[in-house]
């Protein structure tokens, strides 16, 4: 089956020439001059160069979830999220993820689960979001936050995340989308509302 045949007909669009933008603290831009394959018009896409992501779905030997709490300013508000974090030039993403759970709230796993890679926004953005699961995490490292962090850490259980969910105060989609391959979020049934038995994953790949 070709491209093509895959994307119902659809063709491809065909970059014609690139130009940079700003080189700004969290992303660059990158201007693409593409030619729609429909009917030939040239357009000046925005491209936003962004370093991959992490974020750690972080639970406890006794099943609670490992949260942040911290001033936003896209948002202009405090957020409850999952750790998360750049990754480095150069650095694999599983070491990234260690980092950033270790650096935000001191603590550690010996046990991680890579749950694949989702695309944050490709219609703008050209980096990946890499999601872990650090099971038996614990408390053992002094926190080492960046001069433009200030971060609060909890623990929550399972009940007490949906709770957070279904009264509006975790809304970061990131992290919805993490937690979802970890836990059912939505299903009213008390039944229902512990961890999952088998972990959502998009790529079974070793780190």
């Amino acid at each position: 089956m070709t491209e093509e045949d895959r994307n119902n007909g659809q063709r491809p669009w065909k970059l014609l020439r690139s130009e940079e933008g700003e080189d700004l603290p969290i992303f660059k831009v990158r201007y693409d001059w593409m030619e729609n394959p429909r009917n030939g018009t040239t357009l000046k896409a925005v491209v936003l160069d962004v370093p991959d992501w992490v974020t750690i779905s972080a639970v406890t030997p006794d099943k609670r979830i490992v949260v942040v709490r911290q001033y936003r300013f896209g948002a202009a508000e405090f957020t409850t999220e999952l750790p998360a974090g750049l990754v480095n030039p150069g650095e694999p993403h599983c070491e990234a993820a260690m980092r950033e759970l270790r650096e935000e709230t001191g603590y550690t796993s010996d046990d991680w689960v890579y749950l694949g890679w989702v695309q944050p926004n490709p219609a703008y953005q050209n980096n990946r979001l890499h999601q872990w699961l650090a099971r038996d995490a614990r408390l053992t490292e002094p926190r080492q936050l960046d001069e433009g962090e200030d971060i609060d850490v909890s623990v929550l259980t399972t009940d007490e995340m949906r709770r957070e969910v279904a009264e509006g105060r975790f809304r970061n989609s990131l992290a919805l989308l993490s937690l979802s391959r970890i836990m059912n979020l939505w299903d009213g049934d008390p039944a229902n509302s512990g961890l999952l038995d088998e972990f959502v994953t998009l790529d079974r790949t070793a780190f």
